[in-house]
């Protein structure tokens, strides 16, 4: 079974063609134009996409980051094979798109494209999935196991029957259905090959630390009397969203189970931020490899993937996620739930609500917080769902009913196993 993989395109738009590419995508948005040009159903294992446009800005010290068009996918490995389906598969969606932007080249050329898109990733820093290894192939499937055995049930009359009886019949009926009788075995786990690299950082890293734990018991008072004496000059945030730019985000949200976010801001210039953003990221790398990768992002279970994405020589950043419900509802999730993790991701940036040594305050004043997104967020007009009627509780109750298929149960556990149906 392969891993996913959170792939990141970025290409500048010439300066004459950002209007023109506004247009197309808001054209490609409203007639569902992006479907059929770029095939998303169609390209291999591919579970999520969004493309939107970063508009021209400059930064602190004036100089211009020109717009860019971003293409973010979330897709079953291997990277080579999603890069040339792009092309082979996609690729009048992703000529259209990115023939709007600076040197693409001729659409006559395949592998020029292919390298075009190779030449054009971006490494995100961290990325976050609700359940690593779980493929596309095993979502869909595990949802039709699930249809199957509820038309089962419903078929029949189980009044009276003992929990266990009603679950021995039913991994009879799916051992006997040969569409089925593959979930009477385990998903296979991701590769080898994976799986080792895994292990390897997960015992690496506190290996590293450990052996620098010495200078960091010098570094790290410095780094705290250094980062409150920043926190101190920083200005409240009073700035609200603009009612035209929350319309603008509106009209692409809510539209199926899930929804697609992404925001992007500067980092607070200078060393000290430098360095604490990179640190950060490292720690959120490793706890979404090693510590929240199955069904659960630090006590939020709605989110399906998400990353955090430098650009601009990590001057500014991007979060972008696909998460269940809406946006309210989600920001209030994370503000509830993992108000000290936002801090520590978000804290080094620029117009972020005050924080106290990176991890209180910030995200703890909500409104504040909650108008700091909405005004960096970024409307995400094209942007597809392999499965958008199954929220992340759907997809994981589906994996525990395959699950529930093998081995042996008490009364007890087939009766719960059942309420899974």
């Amino acid at each position: 079974m392969p891993h996913q993989l959170g792939v990141t395109i970025r290409a500048e738009v010439a300066a004459d063609q950002v209007a023109p590419l506004r247009g197309w995508l808001a054209k490609a948005a409203h007639n569902g134009a992006a479907d059929d040009a770029f095939a998303f159903g169609s390209i291999h294992g591919l579970h999520f996409a969004k493309l939107f446009l970063l508009d021209e800005v400059t930064d602190g010290n004036g100089q211009r980051i020109p717009a860019s068009l971003v293409l973010m996918t979330e897709v079953d490995a291997p990277l080579r094979l999603h890069l040339v389906e792009l092309i082979d598969v996609g690729g009048t969606g992703v000529d259209q798109a990115f023939g709007f932007c600076v040197s693409y080249p001729s659409p006559g050329s395949r592998r020029a494209r292919i390298a075009w898109l190779r030449r054009h990733l971006v490494r995100a820093s961290a990325f976050y999935v609700n359940t690593v290894g779980r493929a596309l192939g095993q979502i869909r499937e595990e949802a039709a196991l699930h249809d199957v055995i509820e038309a089962y049930l419903d078929h029949g009359d189980w009044s009276g029957r003992a929990a266990d009886d009603v679950r021995r019949e039913i991994l009879a009926y799916v051992a006997g259905r040969p569409d089925v009788a593959w979930a009477m075995r385990p998903p296979a786990p991701p590769s080898l090959l994976f799986r080792t690299r895994e292990a390897v950082h997960e015992v690496a890293v506190p290996l590293a630390l450990l052996w620098l734990l010495p200078a960091l018991a010098v570094i790290l008072p410095v780094w705290a009397v250094l980062i409150r004496r920043s926190e101190r000059a920083e200005q409240p945030i009073t700035a609200r969203p603009k009612l035209e730019d929350l319309d603008a985000l509106a009209q692409y949200e809510d539209f199926v189970v899930q929804n697609p976010f992404a925001v992007v801001g500067f980092i607070q210039p200078g060393p000290l931020r430098s360095v604490t953003i990179r640190a950060v990221m490292l720690a959120i790398d490793y706890a979404a490899r090693h510590v929240y990768n199955r069904d659960d992002l630090a006590g939020i279970t709605t989110i399906h993937f998400a990353r955090w994405v430098p650009l601009d020589g990590w001057r500014r950043m991007t979060f972008a996620s696909i998460y269940d419900g809406a946006v309210e509802a989600y920001n209030d999730d994370f503000i509830d739930q993992v108000w000290w993790g936002l801090n520590a991701a978000f804290g080094n940036a620029t117009q972020y609500p005050p924080t106290r040594w990176l991890l209180w305050g910030g995200a703890t004043y909500e409104q504040q917080f909650k108008n700091t997104l909405r005004i960096h967020q970024v409307p995400v007009p094209v942007w597809y769902s392999a499965y958008p009627a199954l929220s992340a509780a759907n997809i994981e109750n589906n994996a525990r009913i395959r699950a529930g298929l093998q081995g042996h149960m008490t009364a007890a556990d087939a009766e719960r196993w059942l309420a899974l149906l």
